[in-house]
């Protein structure tokens, strides 16, 4: 029984981590950019979306404004700060973004102040008993399955759609690509967006399972989910799910038999040095 638990909590977890990883293996597949900033973005979706519900008592347009809003950041962002440094070498836009979450981050103590929000009557907190007698909040079942919807979609997307091909070709050779007729800026406004969405649909998520959202609530998930692009095999997106959802399990269980010793984010880092040390090239990509 604690196995299922424990293992179940793990997968919750997981799927968070998916989605802000997604975003950050989207960025890091087609620039080779570390997007440190892609967890303001992360922030932004948390406070839109309790903003948003407290003040429309719907859930659903909180999820709809947060992606919307966290989406069109994403390019502004891409636009202003990344595009102009393409041809800098890969530290200066990852010192550039490691600025630009530290702004956004002031900002949001500016704006919201240090305390953080919540939401006034937290929606899908009922427990729902499913197999084995294990209990769920609606919430937490719903992030399983919204999570598993993206990645299914993201599939489709990626190879099955005009879009998706040109992001593959981009990828491979950018100006062979723009030679065919391939709109590169386009092609990189539409994954800024899809991955900053995600980051604003993960911010609403986590907002709603700790009914909080404060300033620095994108910290630790932006190192996690660089840790896990690593464990993933850098730029893989198959890598980057399976990845999340073995941390989630790992940390899991880790804080029942080593929480003792550790905390659950050092748990985490613990098991991206050990893996590093056996497989430098991360679990889930070839040598």
């Amino acid at each position: 029984m604690l196995f299922l638990e424990l293992t179940a909590q793990g997968l919750v977890q997981g799927s968070i981590y998916a989605l802000v990883a997604l975003g950050l293996t989207l960025v890091y597949g087609l620039l080779r950019i570390l997007h440190v900033a892609h967890a303001a973005l992360f922030t932004l979706g948390g406070y839109l979306g309790v903003m948003v519900t407290n003040a429309t008592g719907s859930l659903a347009l909180g999820f709809a404004v947060a992606m919307l809003v966290a989406g069109l950041a994403g390019i502004a962002m891409f636009r202003l700060c990344y595009e102009p440094m393409l041809k800098q070498p890969p530290f200066v836009a990852l010192i550039a973004s490691i600025g630009l979450y530290i702004a956004f981050e002031e900002l949001f103590r500016i704006l919201f102040g240090a305390s953080g929000l919540s939401y006034v009557a937290p929606p899908l907190q009922e427990q729902v008993a499913l197999f084995g007698g294990l209990q769920f909040k609606q919430a937490e079942i719903a992030v399983m399955a919204s999570t598993a919807a993206i990645i299914g979609a993201l599939a489709w997307l990626q190879n099955k759609t005009r879009v998706g091909v040109a992001c593959q070709a981009t990828v491979s050779d950018p100006q062979m690509a723009e030679s065919f007729g391939i709109r590169l800026r386009q092609v990189r406004d539409i994954n800024f967006f899809v991955g900053s969405a995600l980051a604003g649909f993960a911010g609403v998520w986590v907002a709603l399972l700790n009914n909080l959202v404060e300033p620095t609530m994108g910290s630790v998930p932006s190192y996690k989910g660089l840790a896990i692009i690593v464990l993933g095999g850098m730029g893989s997106v198959r890598g980057t799910l399976l990845a999340a959802l073995v941390l989630g399990v790992v940390e899991s269980f880790g804080t029942i038999y080593l929480g003792k010793l550790l905390d659950r984010n050092a748990i985490a880092f613990a098991f991206l040095i050990a893996v590093l040390m056996v497989r430098p090239q991360g679990l889930f990509s070839r040598s």
